[in-house]
């Protein structure tokens, strides 16, 4: 009996050291899984570069990024979540509530602790495709239609010969001709933000005066994004939100959005609208398709077509880079007047971007406003995910 109770006390000690065994390892996995960085699940030939950008991102080299995601022939290769202390990196500053308050974090970069980031001027793509949808339903409208006819109900100021020959082509692809400055947003008497800090956003934009011709010169304004908004409420009848909402965000299952209103209960469709980041990849997925969604036609494919085409060839002459533009979207890489890329792009690293020779989508959110960081998510398609795919040709 003695010999059978140590047995059986010998056998309850060793269950012990195995549990207490099991357990040790099983915190020191968990403390691991907490400090290794996600790697990509999938192995596909960009496996490796992926990972270096998710461990430089890790590291800082790209300053404040909140998601970084890669979309390949329809499979989600990578889908990585940073988490950033914005409301103490917010104390640093002016920290004011209200919505256009960028470093206040009920606003920026996500709306109120929801996981709806700010797209910011990617806003001016979608809106470029609500257009685009207006337009197929509605044969009395297309790009050549002038514009200041469309706007009777307001006082114009300086309706020259040159503001009356404005198209909406020319508001599409930023040559309006309206006399605009806009780039540094820590400026006050930028134009943006002068509009923005205004009650009467659309007015403020049809009566800039003209400085150029229109249709002759490239001319980042956002308040033509705005006249955009507009437009689209006036073919349709529709609040440009309620229109997504029918005809694109509904279809393409988009539940969850935040659009910002401007002071006269107008949309702001320059900068305004938030969306899930794996919700923004639907939209490079729906161009991907030419405008097809689960074999549904939600936006025609010759609009996609014009949309992404290099209309303006070179947004820079005197830079090397040679960017296009097309209809609200970016044309990073063209070749004899075809698009090789084409990319929606919003302040403090709002990126869609996308590769059909690929079949590749890119999407990163981020908030870098007040400190340059080291590398730009700008360039990760081009100098560090197509070289990789062109190598392995």
């Amino acid at each position: 009996m003695r010999v059978i109770t140590n047995k059986f006390k010998t056998l309850l000690f060793s269950i012990f050291l195995l549990v207490v065994v099991i357990g040790c390892n099983t915190k020191n996995k968990d403390k691991e899984a907490i400090k290794k960085p996600q790697t990509v699940a999938s192995l596909n030939v960009l496996s490796t570069v992926i990972d270096s950008i998710n461990l430089e991102i890790n590291n800082g080299s790209y300053g404040l990024i909140d998601r970084f995601m890669v979309i390949q022939n329809d499979e989600l290769l990578a889908d990585f979540k940073y988490v950033q202390d914005y409301e103490t990196i917010a104390k640093k500053y002016d920290t004011t509530d209200h919505q256009y308050n960028y470093n206040h974090p009920n606003w920026h970069p996500y709306y109120k602790q929801t996981e709806l980031h700010t797209l910011q001027s990617v806003t001016k793509s979608v809106t470029s495709i609500l257009l685009g949808i207006a337009f197929d339903l509605n044969e009395d409208y297309n790009v050549s239609t002038k514009v200041m006819p469309m706007f009777t109900d307001y006082e114009i100021e300086a309706l020259d010969k040159r503001k009356n020959a404005i198209t909406i082509e020319d508001l599409l692809t930023m040559r309006s001709g309206l006399m605009w400055q806009e780039g540094d947003y820590t400026d006050l008497s930028d134009d943006c933000i002068v509009m923005e800090s205004s009650n009467e956003w659309i007015k403020y934009v049809l009566n800039k005066p003209t400085d150029t011709i229109p249709g002759t010169r490239f001319e980042y304004n956002s308040g033509a994004s705005v006249l955009l908004g507009k437009i689209v409420r006036i073919i349709t009848g529709k609040r440009i939100d309620k229109w997504a909402e029918e005809k694109l965000f509904k279809p393409l299952g988009i539940t969850d959005y935040y659009w910002k209103k401007t002071p006269n209960g107008e949309i702001d469709t320059e900068g305004g609208l938030y969306l899930k980041a794996e919700d923004l990849a639907k939209l490079g997925t729906l161009f991907l398709n030419n405008g097809k969604w689960k074999n549904q036609q939600i936006v025609s494919e010759s609009w996609v077509t014009a949309s992404i085409s290099p209309v303006v060839p070179d947004v820079n002459p005197d830079n090397e880079s040679k960017v296009g533009y097309g209809y609200q979207w970016w044309i990073p890489e063209h070749s004899n007047g075809q698009m090789k890329i084409f990319a929606g792009n919003g302040y403090g690293g709002q990126f869609l971007m996308v590769a059909p020779e690929y079949n590749l989508i890119v999407v990163f959110n981020g908030w870098n406003i007040n400190d340059k960081a080291e590398k730009s998510t700008w360039s990760v398609l081009q100098d560090r995910l197509i070289p990789v795919l062109k190598n392995n040709k």
